[in-house]
């Protein structure tokens, strides 16, 4: 049996939580313990954010080339170079991955260990060290942030069907002749846009009677809308029922009000969403609980084992990875600087990264009418800003929800060029609880799009 090592705390996962968290500890003198099974820099650099918005941009330049002449430029044929878009992808990662890697290895007070974890009981962990062998950890804080990944349904034929997962797509080395996306959440939507715009025919296969299902209606017909004019086929209330095939001719029969159909197609990638990285972890030899493989946590974290925490996309909530580094703030300030953090009522945004931009915070017009709160509702399109038609760009809308009695902006839904960008703007409005007249008759450089927030607001005036 391996010697049992001590530590002040032990981190399983080298997420965007457990990352900072193991970095802060040890400057504050803590010695740490943080455990990695594969990659430095958890889904969001290997092969979530970073990647995908990565392929993301190479696919607008290829969408741009197109439309050269729109802006008076004589482009020619495009073509893409599927290798050399993956290449790009993999070098970006392993720049993003190797800093990680290399500031945990410099860093004092810090051991990054790469091996699989698992619980002996509530307080010790063994590791199956990568290079071979084992050790045992043991610590009176015990955080684990081992993320998720994709999740496959329980579709007939489909486990002895090739198939692609969000991670897998990424891997490419050739546009797909026909991509079929089973799933028309926003991952889904991101590859099938990114991937007709390198020249894939597109169809994607949606279970839910419209898109962004929980967004306003106008946003689900806003967003249909636009990926229609991009060229792909969208398949709304759409259940599948069975795959089969073989790898360039992969068939999927599904129903849709009632009648069967099928869609055939070379390539099919899985995106239904995301299940938590917990079942090798032998949680039960702890104790800790879980719901649906997620781990429950307090408003500090706290799992319901005392010294067992659980942060990320692990836990149930929003998988983002700003509210994966919000957990480790809420760590970090609680356990470095003697602050009472907790996790509270979190303005968490959201930006999805269709072209244009999806992006939102705080309510929506449904969530606030359901409450049955008083509001003012303003909406323009973006053809409504001048920057965007220079650029344009101007699909989409800007929307704003404000309080009636207190001309507070309880949220908005930005679907446009930048959307997120936009948004940010008035979610700092909103964290300063300024009442929307401040940015009606705010000074925006012109012609920015920031400009779009005096038209909003001047239209909800009107």
């Amino acid at each position: 049996m391996a010697q049992i090592e001590a530590f002040d705390a032990v981190i399983l996962g080298a997420g965007q939580a457990g990352k900072p968290l193991a970095l802060a500890l040890a400057k504050a003198g803590r010695k740490t313990a943080i455990v990695e099974r594969e990659h430095v820099g958890g889904t969001c650099i290997n092969v979530g954010c970073t990647p995908t918005k990565t392929m993301v941009a190479s696919a607008r330049v290829a969408y741009l080339a197109r439309r050269a002449a729109d802006y008076g430029v004589a482009a020619g044929p495009v073509a893409v170079d599927m290798r050399r878009v993956v290449a790009r992808k993999r070098a970006i990662v392993e720049r993003f991955r190797n800093y990680g890697t290399q500031r945990l290895q410099k860093t004092e007070n810090v051991e990054l260990i790469f091996g699989a974890a698992r619980f002996v009981d509530s307080k010790t962990v063994e590791v199956a060290l990568r290079a071979g062998g084992t050790r045992r950890l043991t610590a009176s804080k015990i955080v684990i942030n081992t993320g998720g990944r994709p999740s496959v349904p329980p579709i007939p034929g489909l486990a002895d069907v090739p198939h692609l997962d969000s991670s897998s797509v990424m891997e490419l080395n050739e546009v797909p002749r026909h991509l079929v996306v089973l799933g028309g959440g926003f991952i889904g939507l991101e590859f099938a846009q990114m991937f007709r715009r390198f020249g894939a025919e597109v169809t994607v296969l949606e279970g839910l009677p419209r898109l962004a299902a929980r967004d306003d209606e106008d946003v689900g017909e806003a967003l249909r809308k636009v990926l229609e004019e991009d060229g792909l086929r969208i398949e709304t209330g759409a259940l599948a029922e069975r795959v089969e095939g073989k790898a360039g001719d992969i068939a999927v029969y599904y129903k849709q009000n009632g009648a069967a159909k099928t869609v055939r197609g070379s390539h099919l990638l899985v995106a239904v969403g995301r299940k938590p990285n917990t079942e090798d972890l032998t949680l039960a030899a702890a104790g800790v609980a879980t719901e649906r493989g997620f781990i429950p946590v307090d408003e500090t974290l706290q799992t319901n084992v005392p010294g067992i925490y659980a942060v990320g996309d692990v836990k149930p909530g929003p998988q983002f990875t700003h509210v994966s580094y919000d957990d480790f703030r809420i760590l970090r300030d609680r356990w470095v600087l003697g602050l009472d953090a907790k996790l509270g009522d979190r303005l968490v945004p959201n930006t999805v990264f269709t072209d244009p931009q999806l992006a939102s915070v705080g309510l929506n017009e449904t969530e606030a009418r359901k409450r049955g709160l008083n509001v003012r509702v303003a909406k323009i399109g973006m053809n409504g800003i001048a920057r965007a038609l220079e650029m344009d760009e101007s699909r989409g809308f800007l929307k704003v929800i404000v309080d009636a009695k207190t001309d507070r902006i309880l949220g908005c839904t930005v679907f446009g060029i930048e959307g997120g960008e936009i948004m940010a703007m008035l979610q700092i409005a909103m964290m300063g609880k300024l009442p929307y007249t401040v940015l009606k008759e705010a000074i925006f450089a012109h012609p920015t799009l920031a400009e779009g927030l005096n038209n909003v607001f001047l239209a909800l005036d009107a």
